[in-house]
């Protein structure tokens, strides 16, 4: 088993929708409330909340329901045993004023093109590559300089080498609710003879009157700008009702497989620690969708055969360790207990019967921080800091860096990087880029540059290394 390290994130306290923004004032009892129990899922700012659909209503009506008894099938939890129906009412009254004066959240200046970020190796600038999207998921790079950024409205982009954005048609239906929509892409390991990427996605259907949904991945030959030769060559079962908790990650490992993530759905109860179902997994698939011989649950009886390691939450960063191969994934958990793990084949990564995390309305649904056969996180954030999107460093351009993980964090807005001693030992961590947006997908190019996608607006970014 791993050692393990942990590390508490530290985050000063943000005065929100202060008249006066020099007044050092303690936060009250709703700002407490909001930053505690809300801020994790919808942002310290509440930029989350800003330019959504407002599916159940925004009235102050509207969010007392929403708040009190929650949409579970939506990710949505109810709070009616953590607040008092008058402290609903408050915190009600708290974000739509908030939601009302966001242009107050910007307690520190929004990074431009021309702002120096310090960091332990030196300075940094960010590089637009992209801009006017709403949420980019994930990216890819495509020969000669060009790209593919995914939108999980269901858009999918291609740059030039001149920046110029082109959209790609052929795209199969695909349910832009939630959390779910367009998601990660990849490229074949041959992608120069055969031109063929992998997409992930939440598609769906129509049962009894309800839509369920659930984490597919088409494989397509691009040609031009156009997709053709559509294949779905998986689907995790079951299908569900809930909008939540896809996973949806991928990346071919050094063996030529397909690594991708599921998240449980929502369903912790039934769904990562039982085999018979693909939710709270791990898979692993040839390029064309079938099941590699050598698999760990292949003789398994009733166990889905394209389980690598189960256990798991919510992947939302997977990619493969540039020099040993290994599989690394980062995770949402609850209310604390995020996690950077080493998936090894087979294991059982825990959740939900071992967490460092709590339910969002502050009850607990274990008192197990380890148990024996199961894998311990290499690393875990209290709180949580929503980690997305995960590299490796490789080459030279960040002096310094070379080896680290690269973590985004939709929470408190900032890259993380994860010191690494050797290829498995995590030993410390640098927050840079503070306030630059919910930072939604971190990718290493071949050109050797750190690019990143974020949201509010929806932005690439090329990290940059100040000449001094």
């Amino acid at each position: 088993m791993l050692k393990r390290l942990i590390f508490v994130t530290l985050v000063a306290p943000v005065l929100l929708l202060c008249i006066n923004a020099t007044q050092q004032t303690p936060p009250s009892d709703v700002e407490s409330n909001y930053k505690t129990y809300c801020a994790g899922c919808h942002g310290v700012q509440m930029n989350a909340f800003v330019d959504r659909k407002w599916k159940h209503g925004s009235s102050k009506d509207d969010l007392f329901k929403a708040i009190k008894v929650g949409y579970p099938d939506e990710g949505m939890p109810g709070f009616d045993t953590a607040f008092t129906d008058q402290e609903i009412t408050e915190l009600s009254d708290y974000i739509l004023k908030g939601i009302a004066n966001v242009e107050r959240y910007d307690f520190k200046e929004k990074p431009n093109s021309n702002t120096v970020f310090k960091t332990e190796i030196g300075d940094m600038k960010l590089e637009k590559v992209a801009d006017g999207m709403g949420v980019p998921w994930s990216m890819a790079f495509l020969p000669a300089g060009e790209m593919l950024v995914t939108e999980r409205s269901g858009k999918l982009h291609r740059l030039t080498k001149d920046r110029k954005k082109q959209t790609v048609t052929g795209l199969l239906e695909i349910l832009s609710e939630g959390q779910g929509g367009l998601m990660d892409v990849i490229l074949h390991p041959n992608y120069n003879k055969n031109k063929v990427i992998y997409l992930s996605y939440s598609a769906f259907k129509k049962e009894d009157g309800n839509t369920l949904s659930t984490t597919a991945i088409m494989r397509a030959t691009l040609t031009g700008n156009k997709l053709t030769n559509q294949k779905v060559i998986f689907e995790a079962l079951p299908y569900s009702r809930t909008r939540h908790h896809y996973g949806a990650k991928m990346a071919f490992g050094k063996d030529g497989m397909l690594y991708f993530s599921v998240g449980d759905r929502g369903n912790q109860n039934d769904n990562p620690q039982n085999l018979k179902n693909h939710g709270g997994k791990i898979h692993r698939i040839k390029g064309d969708g079938t099941i590699p011989a050598d698999n760990p649950f292949v003789k398994t009886p009733g166990a889905m055969p394209s389980i690598f390691s189960y256990g798991h939450r919510n992947p939302q960063g997977l990619t493969v360790h540039p020099e040993t191969g290994a599989i690394w994934t980062n995770e949402h958990g609850p209310r604390g207990g995020d996690e950077i793990n080493l998936v090894q084949k087979g294991k059982n990564y825990g959740w939900p019967l071992i967490s460092y995390g709590i339910n969002y309305n502050g009850t607990t649904f274990t008192d197990k921080t380890s148990q024996e056969g199961m894998e311990q996180p290499n690393l875990y954030w209290v709180p949580s800091i929503g980690p997305s999107g995960m590299a490796f460093i490789q080459g030279n351009r960040y002096k310094g860096w070379a080896g680290d993980a690269m973590v985004g964090s939709l929470r408190f807005e900032y890259l993380n990087r994860c010191n690494m001693e050797g290829t498995t030992k995590i030993v410390g961590q640098e927050n840079i880029l503070e306030n630059i947006g919910r930072l939604r997908d971190v990718r290493m190019a071949p050109d050797g540059y750190i690019y990143i996608a974020v949201e509010s607006p929806g932005t690439v970014y090329k990290l940059v290394p100040v000449t001094n």
